[in-house]
Parts: C-alpha cells; structure tokens; sequence
C-alpha cells in the first residue's frame, strides 16, 4: 500500500542493527549522523534496529534511551521513517515524530522519481504459525504478563536474552536464497525495486521488472546504504561506517 513516502536522495537506509549494550556499534553511525559528518536527507530504519526493544516492555527503553533519544532529536530535522522488525515493534510512542510501520504495514510502496519501491523489515509474509506468533506477541495483555515476571525477576530473563541473542549467527549464508525469494516476490509485487532486510544476505537480484535487493545487517559487518541519483544508473550504493564518507 502507498503512503505517500518520496525516497530522497542521500536517504540512509540500516537494517538489522541489532544494537544492544553487547553489540554497540550502530551508536556511532546515528551519533554521526545527528552532528552532520554523515549527511542524510531522511533515515529509514529497516527493522531489527535493536536487538530488544518492546513499546511495553520498560526495561528495553532503559536499556537503549541514548541511542532512542539520538534518533529522536534527528527526527526534530530529517525524516525518519521506522519499519518495524520481530525484535522492535509497538513503537510509535517512543518515536514520536518518525512515520513507523507495524509488520501489518508492510510492504510499504514508496516513489522515488517515477520508480515505484517496496520497503519492507522482511517477514510480512510468514506462515500461519510464525503470523500467529507476531500477533500475540505484540498483545498490549500478553506484554503486560511477560513484562510482570521479568520485573519479578529483576529482568533475569530479558538479561538471558539479551546474552543469547549476542552469541547467534546473523551472518550465516541461507543457502537457496535466490529460488525461496523467487518463489515469494517476483511477478507478486508490481514495482521497480523491492528491498527488505531480515535475511541479513546482502544479495541483489533481477526478478523480471523488479530489482530486489536484500540488505546486509549491520550488526555483521556495519554497512548501510544511501539513496543515489538515478542518473548513476544505481539506485542504492553500499556503505561502510568504518570509511569516511
């Protein structure tokens, strides 16, 4: 569905952060981007920015409130736009300012130029058990139980997910990407690129009409993308947040 969203070009766009007080690296590329060393016209957060991060759940605000209010005093100046992911999710009250799209929101169609682009976290689609899953656990009652016996448990079990998570493979190569993403998006979507994160596979392919690209997760290897001009005959031109721009 459309909502009216124009890609700029020199938007930044990360996917797949993971950020957590044991994987810290995406601070100072949003540090950088708030004081201008990285220039950006919009920021569009592509999901899973955090590794644990719950509209209902306290502790995970706490956890991250530097880099939360980093992003929200960029958002005072530039568009930001949040798609959310299956670790960060119920979070129009903490970004206020930023256009955030649940899971049920996505894909989202946006322009750029004449281009149409499908923006997306990456697991939209998933069968009935994983959508039953994504629908329970952002149930404001569910949350409010499961917030309950972590606070009585002085946060021992989101501090055990937390170390959990840090250890898992992001960066594992899912072997038959190109059929399994053939199978589900070419002559689905009408549209001139389809980007998703949540594989963590920086692949780029031709689906017919559609050029797909699945971005890298920047908990792997801290690369993002910039918008370019369409004159450069590259719509989306990698980055690393370890090169000076």
């Amino acid at each position: 569905m459309s909502h009216n969203i124009e890609l700029k070009e020199g938007a930044v766009i990360i996917s797949d952060a993971h950020y957590s007080s044991l994987r810290p690296e995406l601070f100072s590329l949003i540090n950088d981007i708030d004081q201008r060393i990285v220039p950006a016209t919009q920021l569009i957060l592509m999901g899973d920015i955090f590794d644990a991060l719950v509209g209902e759940v306290p502790y995970t605000h706490r956890e991250n409130k530097n880099i939360i209010s980093i992003i929200n005093k960029i958002s005072e100046n530039i568009e930001v736009i949040y798609l959310e992911g299956n670790h960060d999710f119920n979070l129009c009250k903490l970004f206020p300012l930023a256009q955030v799209f649940p899971i049920e929101m996505q894909p989202v169609l946006c322009t750029y130029s004449d281009k149409k682009v499908y923006l997306s976290h990456g697991d939209f689609d998933g069968k009935f058990l994983y959508k039953s899953y994504t629908k329970l656990i952002r149930n404001s009652w569910i949350l409010f139980v499961l917030n309950l016996f972590d606070t009585l448990y002085n946060h021992n079990i989101l501090k055990k997910l937390d170390k959990y998570l840090s250890k898992k493979d992001d960066c594992k190569e899912f072997i038959g990407f190109t059929k399994f993403i053939q199978n589900r998006i070419e002559d689905k979507y009408e549209c001139d690129y389809f980007i998703e994160g949540h594989f963590h596979q920086n692949i780029a392919l031709n689906l017919h009409e559609t050029s797909y690209l699945n971005l890298p997760a920047f908990a792997c290897n801290q690369r993002y993308f910039i918008v370019k001009s369409l004159e450069d005959k590259q719509l989306f031109e990698e980055r690393n947040s370890h090169k000076e721009i």
